[in-house]
């Protein structure tokens, strides 16, 4: 039978290194880099996809003595593999700015989708420009306004306008006013210039007629 005190210390190490990436996440936002970059560093070693994320983060920033992009990319490799949005978005960044070969929109692309299905906002507007502008993707409106919509709900300024013209001109969906003058007034609340004008002119045709 386990001696109780062993037993307690045992668990109270287990909390001890379970609350490290806490600490480390305070100890950056404090300034401390080194301690941050050991937390981040257990973490990852345990396993824990935020802690990959974190340390491949300090890599890209050249934050670490000896910080790389080969170690960033795996890194942000294992978080991918469990499906943690942020890391699939980086690796879209990373392939986007030729910081993992040369640039390869295809594959950038392919990255932003995935971050956009398990919820990342950034994903979401990089993969709505992908379709767009038909760059990695074979341009296709339906798509990008579903994924602009997508990151305007999530309060993207830009996309929030770019969905109004959208329902305005009827690109991508079916046009409805109702809708373009709704996401207008959202874009210009949160102190879009271009959707203010917008609304001000949509008012001043309906006082006209």
């Amino acid at each position: 039978m386990k001696n109780p005190l062993i037993a307690a210390l045992l668990l109270a190490a287990t909390l001890a290194r379970a609350a490290s990436l806490p600490d480390a996440l305070a100890a950056y936002d404090a300034g401390d880099l080194k301690a941050a970059a050991r937390g981040f560093a257990e973490s990852a070693r345990r396993g824990e996809a935020l802690g990959q994320f974190n340390l491949a983060m300090m890599h890209l920033r050249r934050e670490l003595p000896g910080a790389s992009d080969v170690k960033a990319w795996q890194l942000l490799l294992h978080a991918a593999a469990q499906k943690l949005a942020l890391a699939e978005n980086a690796l879209g960044e990373m392939i986007e700015q030729g910081r993992h070969g040369g640039p390869d929109p295809r594959a950038a692309c392919g990255w932003f989708e995935q971050a956009a299905e398990h919820g990342s906002s950034d994903g979401a507007l990089a993969i709505a420009t992908c379709y767009y502008l038909g760059r990695g993707r074979a341009q296709d409106m339906s798509l990008a306004h579903r994924w602009y919509l997508e990151a305007a709900k999530a309060g993207d300024v830009g996309a929030q306008y770019l969905v109004a013209s959208m329902f305005e001109t009827g690109l991508g969906v079916a046009a409805d006013e109702r809708l373009a003058r709704y996401w207008y007034d959202i874009a210009a609340k949160n102190g879009d210039d271009a959707a203010k004008a917008k609304l001000k002119a949509m008012r001043a045709a309906d006082a006209s007629t």
